[in-house]
């Protein structure tokens, strides 16, 4: 509808993956570039991680036309399949046939057979396997039994496992550890910060067709970080709609106005999902939906004042009671208090969370690990403990965390808040934080994937 009026050859923004549309910026390339070597040196099991919507399917259609001639794709869709259909599965998208009512040891052997032939003929074969986190734990298990498949030199088949992050919450299951153990590399897609929006939206704009000026504007683009969680697909509903609104009022410049109709009517407002595995954040340390941390401590001081949900007191999260077998409602959130004023905070208070965090999480165990409530990413620490003062007036400091990460690829900080036992004391508490917290946008992490950032981003 809008094409002819900004001069596009084709929509730019059409969510079905395609290829001519592929954004290397936000570590893309580099992490495509790194699954060919991957997969061409054939070893070990690849895994890829992302949220919903971050760019996993167009990741790999872009890895199947970047592979050479030689390497044969196998590609599984919907994995979710019992462990005795897997192979038939597998053999099926290799075009085997199969004899009526083949056994297991059967199509095995058959598997196999095809794949030594395929190595005599210098070929290679690899199997994709999207939506990896819905695959039951016995199915990944006889998946990793293919893996098995070699020759004195060569791993006969080569698996990719696309998943979102609850594949690694799957991965840490005991009874899986030998395909853990097996995958010899792990890329994660972390969600696109500001400035990798702004070239992505122009990028985008420009493979369609677009010649002129820069149309998105600067606050659009910060409309569009905060709305979509910096997710590629939530970027392309925003922007898609964001086009139609300035169509529809035949305007040639994308304003923050649009963004906020087109976020409004793609429900994405106030929609924060409980985790994310990458903070996306600019290289000037903007909070994970875009807010600077000036804009939070000014929003903090004009903020009408609230009480806040006191976290359980332990330096160990606290190990959740076993759950009975009978269905109860979810537990009552912590009771609220008001913490009082803290005095003023000392010059070194950054390393004295930091000291506290590194301690509080040596000594949690990942099974018993609670949820806490992500609060801010900063990468200036002066910045950070003007933060930690402020929200040392309103919570107890002794349960606020701090842990260094990266952001865009540059040394950033994280505040947790808080230790909560289970999932539902954690969402009751978030439901009832100050509303200076709230207006960040919060949500939920856990001790094992503040671990599993910690040691990717070393």
């Amino acid at each position: 509808m809008y094409n002819e009026h900004f001069g596009l050859s084709q929509p730019p923004f059409k969510i079905t993956p395609n290829t001519a549309f592929f954004f290397p910026g936000g570590n893309r390339g580099p992490i495509l570039d790194a699954l060919v070597y991957a997969i061409t040196q054939g070893e070990g099991i690849v895994k890829v991680t992302g949220e919903v919507g971050s760019g996993k399917t167009m990741l790999c259609r872009m890895l199947e036309s970047h592979l050479p001639d030689t390497v044969e794709t196998v590609y599984l869709a919907n994995p979710s399949v019992a462990p005795g259909e897997i192979l038939h599965a597998i053999a099926f998208e290799l075009h085997l046939e199969l004899p009526p009512d083949a056994s297991r040891l059967q199509v095995m052997q058959l598997l196999q057979e095809h794949l030594l032939k395929r190595h005599a003929e210098g070929r290679q074969v690899v199997l994709f396997v999207e939506e990896a986190q819905a695959t039951p734990v016995d199915t990944l298990e006889e998946i990793r039994l293919l893996s098995n498949l070699e020759t004195q030199h060569h791993k006969l088949l080569q698996i990719v496992l696309f998943g979102q992050p609850e594949l690694d919450e799957t991965l840490s299951d005991l009874n899986i550890r030998q395909l853990k153990e097996r995958i010899t590399h792990s890329f994660r897609l972390d969600p696109l910060n500001t400035v990798d929006i702004r070239a992505y939206l122009n990028f985008r704009m420009r493979q369609a067709g677009y010649k002129g000026p820069d149309l998105f504007s600067v606050g659009a683009v910060r409309e569009i970080a905060r709305a979509s969680l910096g997710l590629t697909r939530r970027i392309n509903i925003i922007a898609d709609k964001a086009l139609l609104a300035a169509y529809t009022e035949q305007t040639h410049e994308i304003s923050s106005h649009h963004v906020l109709v087109a976020a409004k009517d793609a429900e994405f407002i106030d929609i924060v999902p409980r985790r994310l595995w990458g903070l996306g954040l600019g290289a000037l340390g903007l909070l994970v939906l875009g807010i600077g941390i000036g804009m939070a401590i000014s929003a903090w001081r004009n903020a009408a004042p609230a009480s806040a949900p006191a976290p359980v007191k332990t330096t160990a999260p606290v190990m959740a009671p076993a759950a009975p077998p009978s269905v109860k409602p979810a537990p009552a959130a912590p009771a609220l208090t008001v913490v009082a004023p803290m005095n003023a905070a000392p010059q070194d208070l950054v390393q004295q969370r930091l000291s506290a965090t590194a301690q509080w999480l040596a000594s949690a165990k990942p099974e018993t690990a609670g949820i806490h409530i992500q609060l801010l990413g900063a990468s200036d620490a002066k910045r950070l403990e003007n933060y930690l003062r402020e929200i040392g007036k309103v919570v107890d400091i002794q349960q606020v965390f701090v842990y260094r990460t990266k952001a865009a690829g540059k040394p950033a900080f994280s505040v947790i808040y808080g230790s909560y036992p289970d999932r539902a004391h954690a969402n009751a508490a978030l439901e009832k934080l100050p509303v200076q917290l709230r207006a960040q946008h919060p949500y939920l992490r856990t001790v094992q994937g503040i671990r599993a950032e910690i040691s990717a981003k070393r």
